[in-house]
């Protein structure tokens, strides 16, 4: 059985660059005993990538809303979580007046690249799902 194919070989080159890189910054920063600037954005991009994906991730709850209207609240939503999560470290750490809005706009720019090639990929497999079904029912006449 292969593990590794030609469908799932960049997923598992992605899995496998991340596993290694945030090991090998958690590992650096037990070694040195502090974090710095670039190991904080590592984690920062991890964050954002989850935070992103579980968003997208949930549009089937949001169905009985317009596509537009379900990106928007998506969008929206992941939006209110990094401003949220921004003002609460505010208290631990200064952030810089335009943070806010530098956070956003390094969150927004890969999130609606990332939204696009998501619901193509789900209107591909709707439309495959949608064929299959076809040959389902022209098999049972």
């Amino acid at each position: 059985m292969k593990l590794v194919n030609r469908k799932n070989f960049i997923s598992v080159i992605c899995v496998t660059y991340t596993v290694i890189s945030i090991s090998l910054t958690i590992i650096n920063i037990l070694i040195e005993g502090e974090m710095n600037s670039t190991q904080l954005n590592i984690f920062t991009c991890l964050l954002l990538s989850i935070l992103g994906v579980g968003v997208l991730s949930q549009h089937y709850r949001l169905e009985r809303f317009s596509p537009l209207a379900m990106v928007i609240i998506q969008y929206l939503a992941a939006v209110a979580v990094i401003l949220v999560s921004l003002k609460a470290a505010s208290y631990f750490t200064y952030v810089h007046p335009g943070g806010y809005r530098d956070m956003v706009i390094s969150f927004s720019v890969p999130y609606f690249i990332g939204a696009v090639i998501y619901y193509i990929s789900l209107m591909m497999e709707v439309r495959r799902q949608n064929r299959i079904l076809e040959k389902i029912k022209q098999n049972k006449e």
